[in-house]
């Protein structure tokens, strides 16, 4: 499988899920709480279901282990940080995005 990654190689296809996951977290907490009024249980099904399940943070914690039992602290800490700092941007950016095209749309 071309996404699989090796024992001590850093896990970027589980990197970038996560951030981009993270982005629609943004998105669709904007978009439900600010925007169109939704059913109150789309967010905990699309919110913690549907995307806690595309997101793979159990499988982050696992790359680190596994980084540091291959003798790699430094990507281990790397990819802890990175995970953390991409994971946060991306829903503060995807947000305030959203949130942007949404107030703009209801000012015409």
């Amino acid at each position: 499988m071309g996404w699989q990654t090796g024992p001590s190689a850093f896990p970027w296809t589980t990197l970038l899920i996560n951030v981009f996951g993270c982005a629609v977290i943004g998105v669709f907490l904007v978009a439900v709480t600010e925007g169109r009024p939704a059913h109150p249980l789309l967010r905990p099904f699309f919110g913690t279901g549907v995307l806690g399940g595309f997101t793979t943070f159990s499988t982050y914690s696992v790359d680190i282990r596994r980084l540091l039992e291959a003798g790699r602290p430094g990507p281990g800490l790397a990819y802890l940080g990175l995970t953390l700092v991409g994971a946060l941007g991306a829903v503060w950016a995807a947000a305030a995005l959203t949130r942007r095209v949404i107030h703009r749309g209801g000012a015409r």
